[in-house]
């Protein structure tokens, strides 16, 4: 059994918005390859190691239901298989547009519009799978509100165990740490380019897929990816 799991959307392995991501964060979390991501001329190395080095452990990917310990009484085979039926009933629907952008100072990929079948996804997996999640540690409370909350988004954690759901979650492919302001609109043109021919046409949702942290700290893997119906 793995310390933690997570439900994330990955795009297709066979789309240039998988490899191009893999590439930016130097692996792929579905081989586990090594990727060189040849990071010039946008950044010197070193500085790429810094602004990938968070996005980098979780792997390629936007979140549904955010990390999760598993429940006393769940087990890994019990959440393959509430995943596999969740994707049977769900029905592909095509992507917007998707953009390079800067959230709170961090650069991802996001939708350039809004999407009611995305967020409806999004929604659907948090209430799903609540079953089978932990309660969050007082260590973990404590951090996310050291992070500071909303009155909405405290309300969030207390019922989900995470803040950014519902109302306050936003599809993001994470790409870089935080930045210092001065470097958020160089670097966003940077990506934008580099990324342009992976967004030029952005891949259905046609499935979800299982993360897993095998042990505290260590890289997340994809485990498994499952297709919706006629996926």
């Amino acid at each position: 059994m793995a310390y933690r799991y997570a439900i994330y959307w990955a795009p297709p392995r066979d789309h240039p918005l998988w490899r191009a991501g893999c590439a930016w964060l130097g692996r792929d979390p579905e081989t586990g390859e090594t990727i060189d991501p040849h990071p010039e001329p946008i950044a010197r190395r070193e500085e790429h190691a810094r602004l990938i080095a968070d996005a980098a452990r979780y792997g390629w990917h936007a979140t549904l239901k955010a990390p999760f310990r598993l429940a006393e009484g769940e087990t890994e085979a019990g959440l393959d298989a509430a995943l596999a039926q969740f994707a049977a009933e769900r029905t592909p629907f095509p992507s917007p547009p998707l953009i390079v952008a800067s959230l709170a100072g961090f650069l991802a990929v996001v939708p350039g519009e809004p999407s009611a079948a995305l967020s409806a996804l999004a929604d659907d997996a948090v209430r799903a799978f609540d079953r089978f999640r932990a309660p969050p540690t007082a260590e973990e409370l404590a951090k996310r509100v050291r992070n500071g909350l909303t009155p909405r988004q405290q309300r969030l954690l207390d019922t989900w165990g995470y803040p950014y759901v519902m109302e306050e979650w936003r599809f993001h492919m994470t790409l870089t740490v935080r930045l210092p302001d001065d470097r958020v609109a160089p670097l966003r043109a940077a990506l934008a380019e580099r990324f342009a021919p992976a967004l030029a046409a952005p891949p259905a949702f046609r499935e979800v897929a299982l993360y897993v942290e095998p042990e505290a700290g260590a890289p997340f893997r994809l485990l498994r990816r499952y297709p919706f119906k006629a996926g």
